[in-house]
């Protein structure tokens, strides 16, 4: 869950004491673009330029029904505002009917009503189920039968599952909040941060509160999050030219490079030839790692922090030293901080908070994660072939088998499972799943 910090003194105090962030800046992308961009300049010597604005295989039908996506989607947060709101009438009505008893009745027991209550909620949770179901089931059918071009389908599968994701959160910790509303005196109902209290339930419920949180850089919902008091524009503009100039690199990066090398190695996978993938392995990691960076440069410095600016959003850790991960059970926890929160608030801890193990709570939130892998790349491929289902899955022995590293005494124990996390992350993950995908998407 996002923590419910106190406000910052000012925005500039806001963004600026990450200093991790700073250092990925100043050191990390930069210093492996610098070191990496040789490669491009033999890759122009080798093929020359493949660089064509006219040349994507993409139909028109692809952005009609990417862009009524885009546009019908954000509609089931909208419903899910409707069902909360008649949750939030009804819950007003127990508390109202529960004082008329407990005045005609002072010895009764408060809980009599529950039945009510809970019959109402099981209505409104199969109803918030089938709303954020029906977000992305639609939108993965359209994407997978009708929707050409895998980028364009990718964008239209991450736009649904942040979507989803949203709509969960804001169901689940409405429920919380509302169970707290009707029986303050319950155990559970101490567990809501006093945070909350500057925007209680069900004053929540609102167009408003709603509003901010889909456009918040968060997928975890609070009827409050820590605001800072003004909007920087000229960071905003910084940001966003970030973010454009590494979406321009990224495609110049895949056109030139990453393209011919997985169209030549086609032949290659279809006859197993496993000396020349191994080869081809290695020069698409490369390029992959590089590409990945750029991306996630843009993704959670530029982008994320282009729009917490925008909304004020205070909290602003969206990643932490990842790079520097001495195990990869660190990486999964620092590299993606948004996801991150999400699991451990909505999977991680109510299966824990039902007496099941951390070991198995764990295990659950990587099945959970490897399904959503899967749908952000297989659908738009248009195959379903599990790999990255089961590369998610993976992880598990790998963080188990690092996990000693993690907890090393001196630098070399560190280190160690640091190399291990960048050869895994390097030659075994992203190259892997590309040719695997690419190939099923071209036979």
């Amino acid at each position: 869950m996002n923590r419910p910090t106190a406000h910052r003194g000012s925005s500039e105090e806001t963004v600026t004491t990450h200093e991790r962030q700073k250092n990925v800046s100043d050191k990390g992308v930069p210093s492996g673009m610098v070191m990496n961009l040789r490669l491009v300049v033999e890759n122009f010597q080798k093929y020359g330029v493949l660089i064509c604005l006219r040349c994507h295989d993409y139909r028109r039908q692809d952005l009609i029904l990417s862009t009524m996506l885009y546009a019908l989607v954000p509609l089931h947060l909208f419903f899910a505002y409707v069902l909360e709101r008649g949750a939030a009438l009804h819950a007003r009505g127990v508390l109202r009917r529960l004082k008329r008893i407990k005045d005609r009745y002072p010895n009764s027991d408060p809980l009599m009503t529950s039945r009510a209550f809970q019959a109402t909620w099981h209505a409104i949770a199969w109803a918030h189920g089938f709303n954020s179901s029906f977000c992305l089931v639609g939108t993965t059918y359209t994407v997978y039968y009708h929707i050409h071009h895998p980028l364009i389908g990718t964008i239209c599968q991450i736009h649904a599952i942040i979507v989803w994701l949203k709509n969960c959160s804001y169901a689940f910790t409405n429920r919380d909040l509302r169970h707290a509303y009707l029986y303050p005196q319950h155990p559970s109902s101490s567990e809501i941060p006093k945070f909350y209290s500057q925007c209680p339930y069900p004053q929540n419920v609102s167009i408003s509160n709603l509003a901010y949180f889909w456009w918040a850089p968060t997928l975890v919902y609070q009827p409050i999050y820590p605001r800072t008091p003004s909007i920087r524009w000229t960071y905003v503009a910084k940001r966003i030219a970030e973010a454009v100039s590494l979406s321009i690199f990224i495609w110049l990066a895949s056109a030139q490079y990453a393209a011919p090398l997985l169209h030549n190695s086609l032949s290659t996978i279809s006859t197993l030839d496993v000396p020349s993938i191994l080869e081809r392995l290695m020069k698409l990691s490369t390029v992959s790692l590089l590409i990945w960076l750029a991306g996630f440069f843009a993704v959670f410095q530029s982008v994320c922090n282009a729009l917490a600016e925008i909304m004020r959003f205070g909290d602003r850790e969206f990643y932490t030293e990842w790079w520097n991960s001495p195990s990869v059970g660190t990486y999964w926890r620092t590299w993606n901080k948004p996801v991150y929160h999400f699991m451990r608030r909505h999977v991680y801890s109510p299966i824990v908070g039902r007496g099941y193990s951390s070991a198995f709570a764990s295990m659950m939130v990587f099945f959970f994660s490897g399904f959503l892998h899967e749908l952000l790349v297989g659908v738009p491929t248009h195959n379903i072939l599990g790999v990255a289902f089961a590369g998610m899955v993976a992880q598990l022995p790998m963080i188990a088998f690092t996990a000693d590293f993690e907890d090393a005494e001196g630098v070399n124990g560190r280190v160690v499972g640091n190399c291990i996390f960048w050869i895994s992350f390097c030659l075994v993950g992203q190259p892997v799943a590309a040719f695997t995908y690419f190939y099923a998407w071209q036979a």
